[in-house]
């Protein structure tokens, strides 16, 4: 059985809840002009988009420590720029540009900034699960209080890198969070046809001796007071967590995606329940925000995503020379043959 979140929602300031406002626009408008970047052909690769999960990410590294790890799947960009990731590091990653993230040399999937502890995404369903164990088992054998959480879909349940890592995470009340984004689609396939349980925290929490609770992925608050639990409770040293967010993702599983396997009735019924409206009117109705705040911010976020774009379209290609570097720890030497 899922456990219910067993505190009140957090006391959160006018600031704190502006600012996660603020993210979530921000991540919501990168994503939709990362959007029409693709269809003008200026994104090369796969590029996976976020729109309608901002609240999972937004609310979670929202109540995290600075020193503390993120890590996740390819759908990285909204976790990127929650953890603080400048927007125009990330619009050039998105165009092969030296100045992004990753040198221009990753893309969409491959988004990292070590400095801020957000620790890449990883193209390979379920690969990156084990590398949070492993974060997290340095936290603990430096003695250190650092918590990793790390996001991952629901498709990636059915891997056995998943289960080998939870195995191992409670076994050694190792200092990690697991988020499943729930979002009712692996790819194109819904969740009932591929989980015989519709109810992931019996997978993936109690079968492994963590707690498994179940949250509202578009309430941010509630998302906020789950994971500082789940903080709270790793830093003491009891171990793991794990949390299924059930959200919705707006647009397809790539921007490849034809979304033939779901109709238009059933997302517009998702749109109702969008996270960032549900938000600016919880804001308002507590008189944090006005209605002339709101379109004013949507502004600003519009100019910051316009220069972040430019910024990205006239900086340079990564040079040449480039291609061996980053591979191994020690600069790379190719042999000539």
């Amino acid at each position: 059985m899922a456990q219910a979140p067993t505190e009140v929602k957090p006391i959160v300031s006018r600031n704190q809840a502006v600012g996660w406002l603020r993210q979530m626009l921000l991540i919501r408008r990168f994503e939709e002009r990362s959007a029409m970047l693709y269809q003008n052909q200026k994104i090369g690769g796969f590029c996976h988009l976020y729109s309608g999960q901002e609240a999972v990410a937004v609310g979670s590294i929202g109540v995290l420590r600075e020193d503390d790890w993120v890590i996740t799947a390819y759908r990285d960009h909204g976790h990127a720029l929650a953890r603080g990731m400048d927007p125009r590091a990330g619009m050039a990653e998105m165009l092969g540009k030296l100045p992004g993230c990753s040198r221009g040399k990753g893309g969409s999937m491959h988004f990292f900034d070590a400095e801020k502890g957000f620790m890449g995404g990883h193209a390979i369903v379920g690969s990156h699960i084990p590398l949070a164990a492993g974060m997290a088992f340095a936290s603990k054998y430096r003695g250190e209080d650092r918590v990793c959480i790390c996001f991952f879909g629901d498709g990636a349940m059915d891997q056995g890198s998943l289960h080998e890592a939870f195995n191992l995470a409670s076994l050694w009340k190792l200092p990690v969070i697991y988020v499943v984004e729930n979002n009712m689609m692996s790819m194109g396939t819904h969740l009932h046809r591929h989980s015989w349980t519709t109810d992931l925290t019996v997978r993936g929490g109690p079968a492994y001796g963590m707690p498994g609770i179940l949250v509202d992925g578009n309430d941010i608050e509630e998302m906020a007071t789950v994971t500082r639990q789940a903080c709270n409770r790793a830093r003491a040293g009891e171990g793991p967590t794990f949390i299924e967010a059930k959200t919705y993702r707006f647009r397809g599983h790539s921007m490849s995606d034809p979304m033939k396997y779901r109709t238009r009735e059933e997302l517009e019924r998702a749109k109702e329940r969008d996270p960032i409206v549900i938000f600016e009117t919880i804001l308002k109705e507590r008189g944090w925000i006005t209605e002339e705040q709101i379109d004013d911010m949507h502004e600003k976020i519009k100019q910051v995503i316009e220069e972040a774009i430019a910024f990205a379209e006239e900086a340079p290609e990564p040079p040449i020379e480039t291609l061996y570097e980053d591979i191994t720890v020690a600069p790379f030497i190719p042999q000539e043959s």
